[in-house]
């Protein structure tokens, strides 16, 4: 028989939910998958049960119901600082999954560059790799994980068609600051490139930081294809509602792409969602506030532990330093390691490390608060139980 695609060497299958099914193997606590154990806001719940009841259960327009697109243009015109037509600038997308892969698809053709920070989120490289792209990666350093201006440059002067920005960063939480934003901006323009922008995290900046959207700033509007979730923002990972905020041009384009790929979301998940789009600014404000105390817990726990991590500025991802954890040759056996003889689950750092020298591995604190103090008891084992 003939063989199968090239494009499948370049990549495994997904590490992070790999780690989850071997969490659920040993019945470990699951801090590597981003995924909460707490209900979404009552008002979803409730809003589902009457679509349940109610509908709409047929296909939706495909780009997104009328009513979702326009509470969303509402919400994000009002923090984007920019002018968003429900009609012309936004497309509904199952998931931020979809909504970054039709956004490559689209401003790329077959052997164009695209640009990835690393450390990345573990799609990405997939994204480039599926649509003939070629990924140019782009280190941030550790352990403050800025990047160097001129080997940014350098990348885009390869002929990069596109770069794209997790802001806040999923893995390490870096929340781009305004200086950084206008260096992107800066290059973007000068070399003529697309910006694709994941901000899934956007609700969740801890102090002092804030989240800033790179559409916003001079000349990016219109190269900038900003790709979200609702997932993080009301606890609905599960439903797989993303969005794409763009110029009308890339709008009509990703709308071909997305028509073909799942020709739309759910349409009763849709009308469900509504309801959270239609919250004042107080929830947003009370989820922050929600998940900086998730963070201090879960920090303080590993410090009194005595593991070092990188503070992270947003999103609700701590990158844990292994490195003197020296009986495992690879992070991906500590982290079995940690899964089947302390209970908890993490995901190896080299599944967003294009560098092969750090040594990371990822919790995430998305949980109760007696779940993580229940991980963080079972992790102050962790040194005792290390083989010699």
């Amino acid at each position: 028989m003939h063989k199968l695609a090239d494009r499948l060497n370049h990549f495994s299958d997904s590490v992070i939910r790999r780690m989850t099914r071997i969490a659920n193997q040993y019945d470990a606590i699951n801090l590597s998958q981003g995924f909460p154990d707490f209900d979404p806001p009552a008002e979803l719940v409730t809003a589902l049960k009457l679509a349940a009841d109610n509908g709409p259960h047929q296909y939706e327009i495909t780009w997104g119901s009328a009513e979702f697109r326009q509470l969303l243009a509402k919400k994000q015109q009002k923090l984007m600082n920019i002018n968003i037509d429900p009609n012309e600038n936004v497309l509904v997308t199952c998931g931020s999954t979809e909504a970054m892969m039709c956004a490559v698809m689209t401003v790329c053709n077959p052997k164009d560059k695209v640009i990835i920070f690393s450390p990345f989120y573990e799609n990405y490289g997939a994204d480039a790799i599926l649509s003939d792209a070629t990924p140019i990666y782009v280190p941030l350093i550790p352990p403050t994980f800025e990047f160097d201006k001129q080997q940014l440059r350098d990348a885009f002067a390869q002929g990069a068609k596109a770069l794209i920005l997790c802001n806040p960063s999923n893995p390490c939480g870096k929340v781009f600051n305004q200086q950084e934003l206008d260096y992107i901006s800066q290059l973007a323009i000068e070399f003529d490139a697309y910006v694709i922008t994941d901000e899934v995290y956007e609700h969740l900046v801890y102090e002092p930081h804030r989240h800033l959207y790179l559409a916003s700033f001079p000349g990016m509007q219109e190269r900038t294809i900003t790709c979200s979730s609702l997932s993080k923002t009301y606890s609905i990972t599960g439903w797989r509602l993303g969005h794409i905020i763009a110029d009308k041009k890339i709008i009509d384009g990703c709308k071909m792409i997305h028509d073909f790929l799942t020709v739309g979301a759910a349409a009763p998940l849709q009308k469900a969602a509504c309801a959270g789009l239609a919250f004042d600014d107080e929830y947003y404000a009370q989820l922050t506030q929600t998940y900086s105390e998730k963070r201090r817990l879960f920090l303080e726990g590993l410090d009194q532990i005595g593991l070092s991590y990188y503070e992270p500025q947003g999103a609700y991802y701590v990158l844990v330093d292994i490195s003197a954890f020296n009986p495992f040759e690879t992070d991906f056996e500590f982290c079995e390691w940690l899964i089947k003889e302390v209970g908890v689950a993490a995901v190896p750092g080299s599944a967003f490390f294009k560098e092969p020298e750090y040594r990371y591995i990822r919790f995430h604190f998305a949980k109760k608060e007696q779940t993580l103090v229940a991980a963080l008891a079972r992790l102050s084992k962790l040194k005792e139980k290390l083989p010699c």
